[in-house]
């Protein structure tokens, strides 16, 4: 089952069980999927291209989240939460801090990275590499933390 079918199957579910939480986290999913397929790319969608649409969505959602919990907005807040818990769900299960760590200084061991020139290589191999299950900050704080 591809991502899309995947997609749209949870959609057909939801609305079936009348999950408002999951129908919405769902139709977001479902939106971004139509305006990439619209893009102009012509390119399938495929796992790689659904983690990073799903990454872009979970970094608006915490985005608007951020400003809504410090505007007081509580009612806002509340449903970015509850979308941003669903859209969660699609991406691949996250790394641990200390499994983060390790894999980083394999990479840099792998590479014979020994200072902050090779910072680039580096976090090459590794958002590739973790793509979907690192976040790219907390993956170049460590990078940092070990060519510094």
């Amino acid at each position: 089952m591809t991502f899309e079918e995947r997609i749209n199957e949870d959609l057909k579910t939801a609305m079936k069980a009348q999950d408002k939480q999951s129908l919405r986290g769902v139709r977001a999913i479902k939106q971004a999927i139509l305006l990439a397929n619209t893009d102009g790319s012509h390119e399938e969608i495929n796992e790689e291209k659904a983690i990073k649409l799903l990454q872009k969505l979970v970094k608006q959602r915490r985005e608007s989240l951020k400003i809504f919990e410090d505007k007081g907005r509580e009612d806002l807040a509340l449903v970015e939460r509850e979308e941003l818990e669903v859209i969660e769900r699609y991406l691949p299960k996250a790394m641990s801090p200390e499994e983060l760590e390790a894999a980083v200084k394999k990479i840099v061991a792998d590479l014979g990275a020994s200072s902050m020139k090779d910072m680039g290589k580096v976090m090459g191999v590794a958002n590739k590499e973790f793509a979907g299950r690192a976040d790219a900050g907390k993956v170049s704080e460590i990078v940092k933390k070990l060519l510094a």
